[in-house]
């Protein structure tokens, strides 16, 4: 099957599918990955990030149910703007850390081990991206390894903007050096892009470019002087980058930034 295929579900693992949104863009790459998780044998569900409020794609989810339980990675639109009607078309329950996209249960918090559909999801808070950004180790009968689905934290292809208004990129090194601690050839099943074989490895893939991107940033103000606006780093560090995605770049410059003048 060519990728990328616009709502059809595909079988990564034993315990997980994915179906992908058709809303690409330079920041979704191809799409959202909504995942569809259970257990060999299980007749319901656990649907991770049902997408933006897209009446096709969400009816193409709940087509895999019945839905036992929706969870949110993080709130922002592409993953959670359709959350709210989803549970209005499956009756299930929505998860998340931050208690406001809670719908019918109660917020998650970092450690919880959620058990539905025959699998289990250990959820690790992994800030930065978004200050409520969560990533979900995954386990069941019939999977011969481990999964971690880590939303925005890593994706399938380049590299996260740690966002505004809430993002942080000391949490973020924080949530990245959490993952590269899990077992190797743990899956990454993340929000976008392509699955990915070894989490620890793109965990310190994304480390060592981070550690790059602060020193670019560190001699850019060296020439530019320690009171430089984040455009203007943006127009040395990334100037060999598309400018479609310099606003983007900002929100990534003030972060490192705020990071290097002693913020977190």
């Amino acid at each position: 099957m060519a990728h990328p295929a616009y709502e059809v579900l595909r079988r990564v693992t034993p315990l997980a599918s994915v179906l992908l949104a058709h809303n690409p863009s330079p920041m979704t790459l191809e799409g959202t990955n909504t995942w569809v998780l259970r257990a060999p044998g299980e007749e319901r569900c656990i649907v991770v990030d049902p997408g933006e409020d897209d009446e096709e794609h969400l009816a193409r989810v709940a087509e895999q149910g019945p839905v036992e339980l929706v969870i949110l990675t993080h709130h922002h639109h592409d993953h959670a703007g359709g959350a709210r009607r989803f549970a209005e078309l499956t009756g299930a329950p929505v998860r998340a850390l931050d208690p406001t996209l809670v719908l019918g249960s109660e917020a998650l918090a970092h450690g919880d081990v959620v058990a539905a559909a025959g699998v289990e999801l250990r959820i690790l808070a992994t800030p930065g991206h978004t200050a409520d950004s969560i990533s979900l180790v995954l386990d069941g009968p019939g999977d011969p390894g481990p999964a971690v689905l880590t939303g925005d934290t890593i994706l399938g292809r380049g590299t996260t903007v740690i966002a505004e208004p809430d993002g942080s990129l000391g949490p973020y090194l924080d949530s990245l050096r959490l993952l590269r601690e899990l077992a190797d050839g743990t899956d990454v099943l993340p929000g976008h892009g392509p699955e990915l074989a070894d989490a620890p490895a793109a965990a310190r893939t994304y480390l060592a470019h981070r550690e790059e991107r602060l020193q670019q940033v560190r001699t850019a103000l060296e020439t530019l002087g320690p009171d430089a606006t984040p455009r203007q780093v943006v127009e040395i560090v990334y100037a060999d980058v598309d400018t479609v995605l310099w606003p983007a770049a900002d929100s990534s410059v003030k972060a490192q930034l705020d990071y290097l003048r002693g913020g977190r």
